[in-house]
This record gives C-alpha cells, sequence and structure tokens, in this order.
C-alpha cells in the first residue's frame, strides 16, 4: 500500500490540447479546435471534461495542458485552476511526441522521479471511477519500469483506430490486471479488424500513455536522438521566462513531427517494455461525425439527434445527426443515417457510412487555398 500511494503522489497528469479535428469540420476549425465545443451535451466542453476527469487523480495542481499558442486564452478560460508552470505553449503543431516529450523533459527537471499520464482533451469517457482504477495500474506499471496505455475492449471491428496484441499476464504489484503488448498495429483494413476483434486478445489504442518521465525520454532518445536533444535543450531554458521565448522560437520549429505511437510505443512493444492495462469504462474518441451521432442516439439508429443551443430542425421519418449554429430552420424528409452540419460560413451534408471522409474536404480546401473556412 505504501508503494501505490509513493507512485501515485508522483503522479503528474498532461493534457495534449492540439489537433483540429479535421473529420469534424466545419464544426471543428483552426481556432475553435474539437476539445473546446461540447459535442456531449453536458454543458462542458471536452476539454473541461478531461480536466475534472484527471484533477481528482492527480491533484488540480498537477495538471499541465499542452497547446497551442492561439488557443490560451481559450484553455485559460475554460480551466480558470491552471497556473502558468502548468501552461505549455506550442509555436506550431509538432504531433504528440514533441507535445508530451517536452512535458516530461519539463516536468523531470523539476521533480525527477516523476509519473506522468499523457490523456488527450477531446476524448469522451463514462464511468470515472472506472477510468480512476485503470490509471492507478497503469501508473503501478510504470513505476515498475513500464510505458503503459490504457487499451479498450472492441465492440465492432472499426478501422479507424489503432489496435494492441495483448500478451501474458505480468506480475506487478498492484497492477493485476496489466499485460505485455506483443505489437502495435495501425488502422488495419476491415477483414483484419474483424478478426482482431473475433480472436478476442486486441484492443483499441486509445492513445493514453502513463510512464516515469525518465524512462519514456529514453524510449525518445532511441529512435529520435535529436528530437530529445532539442526538448531537453527547450526544457532546460523552460522556467526561465526570458529564456523561454526565444528558444522556442529557435528550436521548436525544427523539431521532427512524429506520434509517439510509432517513436515510442511500437518499439517499446518490440521490446518488450509495453504494458497495457484493459480499460473496463465507456470510451469515444468521437472522431467524426457518426461517432457523435451514435453518441447520441441511445444506441437507437432511427433517431435524430440535434445539437445546438438554437438549432430549428423540422424532420419526417429521418435519422442521423443535425449540428446547427445558425437560426436557419433545416427541414429533413425521409432520409435515414444523414449528417447535416450547419455554420455561418459553410454548411456540410453527407451520411454516417462516409463520414470519415470529410477530412478529404478539409484537404481539398486546403490545396485551393480557401483556408478562410478552416
Amino acid at each position: 500500500m505504501a508503494e501505490r500511494s509513493s507512485a501515485l503522489d508522483r503522479f503528474y497528469s498532461v493534457i495534449p490540447a492540439g489537433g483540429v479535428g479535421s473529420r469534424l469540420w466545419p464544426l471543428s476549425r483552426a481556432d475553435a479546435p474539437k476539445f473546446l465545443h461540447d459535442l456531449t451535451g453536458s454543458g462542458q466542453t471536452l476539454l473541461r471534461a478531461t480536466w475534472e476527469r484527471l484533477a481528482p487523480i492527480s491533484g488540480p495542481q498537477r495538471v499541465m495542458v499542452v497547446t497551442g499558442r492561439a488557443h490560451r486564452a481559450a484553455v485559460e478560460s475554460q480551466v480558470p485552476e491552471l497556473t502558468d508552470p502548468n501552461v505549455v505553449l506550442e509555436s506550431e503543431p509538432k504531433d504528440s511526441t514533441a507535445a508530451i516529450g517536452l512535458a516530461a523533459a519539463i516536468l523531470r527537471r523539476r521533480e525527477p522521479d516523476v509519473i506522468i499520464g499523457s490523456f488527450a482533451a477531446d476524448h469522451v469517457i463514462h464511468e470515472p471511477a472506472k477510468f480512476r482504477a485503470a490509471v492507478e495500474q497503469a501508473v503501478l506499471a510504470a513505476d515498475a519500469g513500464y510505458i503503459a496505455t490504457i487499451g479498450i475492449t472492441p465492440d465492432e471491428p472499426a478501422v479507424g483506430f489503432g489496435y494492441i496484441d495483448c500478451g501474458e499476464a505480468l506480475s506487478i504489484e498492484g497492477a493485476p490486471d496489466a499485460l505485455r503488448v506483443e505489437s502495435f498495429v495501425e488502422k488495419p483494413d476491415l477483414e483484419t479488424a474483424r478478426r482482431y476483434v473475433s480472436e478476442g486478445h486486441h484492443l483499441w489504442n486509445a492513445g493514453m500513455f502513463i510512464a516515469r518521465a525518465d524512462r519514456l525520454l529514453e524510449e525518445i532518445g532511441a529512435t529520435q536522438p535529436e528530437l530529445l536533444a532539442g526538448l531537453e535543450e527547450l526544457a532546460e531554458a523552460w522556467d526561465d521566462h526570458a529564456r523561454r521565448g526565444p528558444a522556442v522560437d529557435r528550436i521548436w520549429p525544427k523539431l521532427t513531427k512524429i506520434a509517439i505511437d510509432y517513436s515510442v510505443a511500437e518499439p517499446a512493444a518490440a521490446a518488450g517494455r509495453l504494458a497495457v492495462i484493459p480499460g473496463r469504462f465507456g470510451w469515444d474518441d468521437v472522431g467524426d461525425f457518426a461517432s457523435i451521432a451514435k453518441l447520441h442516439s441511445g444506441g437507437r439508429p432511427a433517431n435524430l439527434a440535434i445539437l445546438g443551443e438554437h438549432a430549428r430542425v423540422l424532420s419526417d421519418s429521418a435519422s442521423g445527426i443535425v449540428i446547427s449554429t445558425t437560426d436557419r430552420i433545416i427541414s429533413l424528409i425521409g432520409v435515414q443515417d444523414i449528417v447535416v452540419v450547419d455554420t455561418p460560413d459553410a454548411l456540410l451534408v453527407t451520411t454516417s457510412e462516409h463520414a470519415q471522409r470529410v477530412k478529404s474536404v478539409v484537404d481539398a480546401l486546403k490545396l485551393s487555398g480557401r483556408d478562410g473556412v478552416l
């Protein structure tokens, strides 16, 4: 019990609040990304809900948010409890290794034996008590020297997620559910995903990583030594306000852009250094409009979900989802699984089946130079 308390006392939550959520365009934009929206109807943004889920675990003074400079005011408005040392600003997006690695490097300088846990700002998690239990086991696995993650039992052969191949049980005191990870598989095709679900020993990768900061940085350095050197140099200057800005402007743009799945999780799994705790709680990454519709339908596909404080929708024999930020009247007659997103300057109409393809629209707008609606 003393060991358990000691590890948890050294735990620090890190919330990477980045990314635009391009599959949720035109609702999610560069200046109003996914994590700043209430997509559950709870009255809370996804970021605020993430904070309230993590603060009781690590303590409110031990939660760090990594976000873009442009989003600082919005983040601090959503989480007024954040103190200046716990806000880390990126000058431009550099993917998850740089964001999480910088947090780890800063926190290790402040607390050499700190254990950090990284949890996305834009996921929906039900049953917070079960989530906390999984995090506590992951912290103990991390304290034992593993890079730990929390996997989600798949309820369908989704192709939009990575999969974790689980191996033998690990004998870690206080973490009875910990399993060795055999491999990480990124977004398989449908046939492979169906096989994974039927075999029963694969979990969805939910992008949660828990590790001692020194171990995490060691793993980054093994595959990305130049990236680690840049992160360490930034961390050395970080708590000196006069040096921080110039260091970020000089170093950050040169950092390698790579996801932590590739720089840390995959090589750690190959070396037998990655542990997974199966999460027994409801989880959704609300990655596209189909998942939002599912979240609001209560499992009844015939339902029509309507989001928007002033949404005005007339429906006759229609199902799917309507999200409106205008006062325009939207009429739907005899359409099934439809997705309608109505904003003042852009309208999206698709179906749940094709919701993942919204990103291609965003890519096309970028190529055509119409960045004003992104």
